[in-house]
């Protein structure tokens, strides 16, 4: 048997990364398993940039959330030495302002007293000129919003928490778990490990270890997804400080994309794309001409001098819950087993609050903010 932990955590190459450094610098034994590379291409974390914002449509009781986890991606900077979390302003913009995605991201500014104003498509388009949209289109601007850099943030919290004394494993796959008294031991394709506490952070392939609890199959569903990074024709419009990050609610989908930043090519994609839900283990990778097409469809519409040549296509992975949003509550048969799962395409940005959260869940059994709504009781 090898050595006994206070904590396992699975997943450290996404967003578990963050477990771990909570864990270990609060001075716990952890160890942290990774079926892949740290960083990885495999499932929800790769792709340079993840957008953070506050003007939070999908519900206004995440920005609690994330007014924590600014505070920790600023932290976390500090400790590394490297920035992570690039501040652009963003905009939510719709149809009209009758538009789901303007409401909701106005509501939650409202309800949260963040600072904010509303565009109109002509002062929407004289300010951030790479973006075009018919009269009637309205955004809300709020000066928040940016990026994180997701695959440093999974090298910096990796790197921090090895710093202070967790072990650290990757290319070594979990094959299953089981309660061992008040512990647990995990068993990989290489070892068998006992901890006083697991953690499961796993994305697309949570559902899979958690299968022990009888989840429902269509509580947490993995979907293939395909961002582009188109060469712009007027590589100015797209720069830093001249256009921000964006989320666009049209009749085509709800799109979202960024500013050029790291690599070449102006960064976009469709929310639920060509709504394909698959198997992680046997998904098709390679994007294709379908893929493309839907993609670069929307920017000559929309971002006109931004679709020119392709730069990059690349496929990662949604894990969508029935109500889109996060599950993150204590194993309903052993307390010692906490899980955050279903993240629905928008949990990278509350990484650096989602590993505090985990941890204090571990360690605890509760934690410091609001998680009720986000229990899996709520699917009873």
């Amino acid at each position: 048997m090898s050595t006994h932990f206070d904590v396992i955590v699975i997943g450290v190459g996404g967003m578990g990364s963050a477990t771990v450094y909570q864990l270990a610098k609060q001075g716990y034994r952890v160890l942290g398993l990774e079926r892949f590379d740290i960083p990885h291409s495999m499932g929800s974390s790769h792709g340079v940039t993840r957008i953070i914002r506050m003007a939070y449509a999908e519900h206004p009781a995440y920005i609690p959330l994330l007014r924590r986890a600014y505070e920790l991606w600023r932290e976390t900077e500090t400790a590394f030495g490297e920035q992570l979390l690039y501040v652009t302003g963003g905009l939510d913009i719709s149809a009209d302002e009758d538009g789901a995605h303007f409401q909701r991201a106005k509501f939650s500014c409202d309800e949260y007293d963040l600072p904010y104003e509303v565009l109109e498509a002509n002062a929407l388009m004289s300010r951030f000129p790479a973006v075009n949209v018919p009269a009637g289109y309205k955004a809300v601007h709020q000066p928040d919003a940016g990026f994180v850099m997701s695959e440093r943030a999974i090298v910096a919290h990796v790197t921090l928490a090895q710093q202070h004394g967790a072990t650290v494993q990757a290319r070594e796959a979990v094959q299953k778990w089981w309660a061992d008294g008040d512990g647990v031991r995990v068993e990989t394709d290489k070892e068998t490990y006992s901890a006083d506490k697991l953690v499961v952070s796993a994305g697309a392939w949570a559902s899979q270890l958690l299968a022990g609890m009888r989840i429902a199959p269509n509580l947490m569903v993995p979907e293939r997804q395909v961002l582009a990074w188109l060469q712009p024709q007027k590589p100015e419009l797209f720069a830093m400080g001249a256009l921000p990050v964006w989320i666009m609610d049209v009749p085509e989908g709800v799109f979202y994309g960024f500013p050029v930043h790291g690599v070449p090519g102006f960064k976009f994609g469709r929310m639920h794309h060509r709504e394909q839900d698959i198997n992680p283990d046997t998904m098709n990778r390679e994007p294709d001409a379908e893929d493309e097409a839907l993609l670069r469809d929307f920017a000559t519409k929309y971002f006109p001098q931004g679709s020119g040549a392709t730069m990059a296509l690349k496929t990662c992975i949604f894990t969508n819950t029935p109500d889109e949003h996060f599950i993150v509550d204590v194993h309903p048969q052993f307390p010692q087993v906490v899980f955050g799962a279903g993240y629905s395409g928008h949990g990278y940005k509350f990484a650096s609050v989602m590993g505090e959260v985990l941890a204090d869940l571990a360690l605890t059994g509760t934690s410091k903010l609001e998680l009720d709504w986000l229990k899996l009781s709520r699917f009873g």
